[in-house]
């Protein structure tokens, strides 16, 4: 079944590219509309800290928390090495 999009344009897109990056949607909660999860979630992760992050449902500035969130994914730390050990056997 397919989620329900978020009400704020960037924020839903935020929200595809870490569905593209293979993070899981999953929506519902108490103060938040929903979590997103890391793909990965092992030991090295940082800690575990960034491997769920709530997305709020009115952020004060939509853009900013749109940013934020990519921002989580593009530098969850397991992504990046296998991302890098891609780039590294293509050469």
């Amino acid at each position: 079944m397919a989620r329900s999009s978020h009400p704020k344009r960037e924020v839903e897109e935020a929200l595809r590219h870490a569905e593209g990056q293979g993070w899981r949607v999953e929506v519902g909660g108490s103060h938040a509309w929903g979590r997103i999860y890391c793909p990965y979630n092992d030991e090295e992760c940082r800690c575990g800290e960034f491997c769920i992050t709530s997305v709020w449902s009115t952020p004060k500035n939509p853009g900013n928390h749109a940013r934020a969130l990519r921002r989580v994914v593009d530098n969850c730390t397991t992504h990046r090495k296998q991302r890098e050990a891609g780039d590294d056997a293509k050469e």
